[in-house]
């Protein structure tokens, strides 16, 4: 393996925005780390994938793994990326949640991504790389039934300007994105009434995401700590029918 290939890890990756990442990355000449705890899936893409793709068990919500994903990705050449893209959702009323369960959310989605920025950052910092964490538009607007979900996301984008700001010094940037409604296991309850009323109306495709992930690590060298949008244009306003 060559020093000069540079490595990614993202989590979540056995599907779904993940998976199309993996598949994003693998295509841009990256070696991708396919981290996930759906460990079959994971690693059938993998091996879809072939060379300069492998999966490792992880659950982002340990610390001893998250120190062996960041070592393997290191070993195969430079860690250059970290897609923190790994997410749960609960529905529950803040009345109604548990606080077991709220804390659930926030363990995968918010402690997860810290854990990963605090493993993988010495590696980052050697190869001047880029943290993408996958927040949400629930991140940048409340949702009713969610709380868990939009309490994380909107930390998750708090914790990437951090993450800008300390790692600057090394060239490290980090910045975050906000999905919309897109097509993948999470929504697949949603029926398309949900995304009638915004500008696109239609659900995103996982792989438009990815495109954007794929941009930021590539392409986006002026951007860091700051925050892009794909949702079809649903946080635009609303689309009033003309008066008859």
């Amino acid at each position: 393996m060559s020093a000069t290939t540079r490595a990614a890890i993202i989590t979540g990756a056995a599907r779904g925005i993940g998976a199309a990442t993996a598949e994003a990355l693998h295509a841009a000449g990256m070696h991708v780390i396919i981290a996930d705890v759906l460990d079959d899936e994971a690693r059938q893409l993998a091996e879809q994938l072939g060379d300069r793709a492998e999966h490792i068990h992880l659950d982002v919500r340990d610390e001893q793994q998250w120190q062996e994903a960041a070592r393997l990705a290191a070993s195969r050449g430079e860690l250059a990326a970290l897609v923190n893209n790994a997410g749960v959702l609960r529905f529950a009323a803040i009345e109604e949640q548990s606080v077991e369960d709220f804390r659930f959310v926030l363990d995968v989605n918010l402690i997860g991504a810290w854990l990963g920025i605090r493993a993988c950052a010495p590696h980052l910092r050697a190869s001047k790389g880029v943290i993408v964490n996958i927040s949400s538009t629930a991140g940048l607007a409340g949702y009713s039934g969610i709380g868990a979900y939009v309490a994380s996301k909107w930390a998750l984008r708090g914790l990437t300007k951090t993450a800008a700001l300390e790692l600057a010094d090394s060239g490290v940037r980090a910045c975050s994105i906000h999905p919309g409604p897109i097509r993948t296991p999470m929504t697949a309850g949603f029926d398309d009434s949900m995304v009638t009323g915004q500008p696109i109306p239609r659900f995103g495709e996982p792989r438009e995401v990815a495109d954007m992930v794929d941009f930021l690590i590539h392409r986006a060298t002026y951007s860091t700590g700051t925050e892009f949008v794909v949702d079809g244009g649903a946080l635009t306003g609303t689309m009033l029918a003309p008066p008859e």
